[in-house]
């Protein structure tokens, strides 16, 4: 049961966490309006595609910023209450320190399972309509972006490798593309086309300026033709380049996703499985930093709030930061995946639990 006391800290809890929200993100958009603003109008982009991208705006950054708005927003309310001394005449009543905690772990709780939901399925359908909006109309930011980074080159079994140079996913078509069978390490055919696009109700591929080579031992067959369907053995995420797939996907097509790479002896799975272990280390850092949070602003101090959210501001972009660092670690280098996600919260855990020993002397 829930005493007057957790009510009233869990409602401030969870107002707050969604007053920050209201705060930061009109702020966000301001900012991403205006930067892109020229190119949106350059490019004639309809407007219910803006709508539908700042949409998309949100969740993506919500998902990516959750632990600071989290952080902060905690660090706000604690702080004022111990600004006006209520937590003193809590404490005072006879409530030990960790009673007064349950409130906040209540909150943490409800808000890693929002954080659990949305990194499973929002936020991959948000992705990949923030992206897909980059990649189309924001010319500078992200079509050439994508032309830079979005060459796809796959080895989809033991003789059969595709390349397509980029992969425009709102219309499921890629340009440039190349399919080549081998027998050992000989070419057995090589099928080229300037674009690929898939048929959902055909379930095959449509290539134009079909060009198929079929390698001879005195001479070469060629066969061509302006358009023709075909059917092969790759999926349409096979196309899509590395650059933000993994992102995209909910939680069971990951897995699928990531089973499929390692059989096939992928160099990005390390990239697939970064994203993968985020989906379950950022909800668990809501209680490790609800924790510090309440550590380090339950204590009043001469400065006031300033100097709380000071320190609050430091150690949540120390968060990110370390984040940032070890899943890039993971993804360029020999570091475990499963290790470099999960370090920022272990050693924020130790940071938590020494504060909180100090917290409640």
């Amino acid at each position: 049961m829930l005493t007057i006391l957790d009510k009233y800290i869990l409602k401030r809890y969870l107002a707050t966490f969604s007053v920050m929200l209201l705060l930061f993100i009109p702020i966000g958009i301001t900012v991403d309006v205006a930067e892109k603003i020229n190119k949106i109008l350059e490019n004639k982009v309809p407007i219910d595609k803006v709508l539908s991208y700042y949409v998309d705006f949100v969740i993506y950054f919500t998902n990516f910023l959750f632990p600071i708005f989290l952080f902060l927003s905690i660090i706000w309310f604690t702080a004022k209450l111990a600004n006006n001394t209520e937590i003193i005449a809590i404490l005072s009543s006879g409530i030990s320190f960790r009673r007064f905690l349950r409130p906040y772990i209540i909150g943490a709780t409800m808000v890693s399972i929002f954080a659990l939901l949305m990194g499973f399925f929002l936020a991959p359908k948000a992705s990949e309509g923030f992206k897909n909006f980059r990649y189309l109309y924001l010319i500078g930011n992200g079509k050439n972006e994508m032309r830079e980074t979005g060459d796809v080159y796959r080895q989809i079994s033991d003789t059969e490798f595709i390349y397509v140079s980029n992969f425009n996913q709102e219309v499921k078509t890629g340009y440039n593309f190349v399919f080549e069978k081998f027998n050992g390490e000989k070419l057995v055919y090589k099928i080229s086309a300037t674009s690929i696009q898939w048929n959902p109700k055909a379930k095959n591929y449509t290539l134009l300026n079909y060009t198929k080579r079929t390698v001879g031992e005195l001479d070469d067959k060629i066969e061509t033709e302006y358009s023709k369907q075909l059917k092969f053995n790759f999926d349409l995420e096979d196309l899509t380049p590395v650059v933000y797939i993994a992102e995209t996907l909910n939680l069971r097509d990951l897995n699928k996703f990531i089973e499929k790479e390692k059989k096939r002896g992928s160099a990005n799975i390390n990239t697939y499985l970064v994203v993968k272990y985020r989906k379950y280390s950022i909800p668990i850092s809501a209680f490790i930093l609800t924790i510090i949070a309440v550590a380090v602003s339950s204590m009043k101090r001469r400065g006031g709030m300033g100097i709380n959210l000071a320190i609050g501001i430091a150690i949540a972009f120390s968060y990110v930061f370390l984040d940032k660092i070890f899943s890039t670690l993971a993804e360029k280098s020999s570091v475990e995946p499963i290790i470099a996600v999960w370090i920022p919260n272990v050693v924020f855990g130790i940071m938590a639990f020494f504060l909180l020993r100090n917290a409640k002397r």
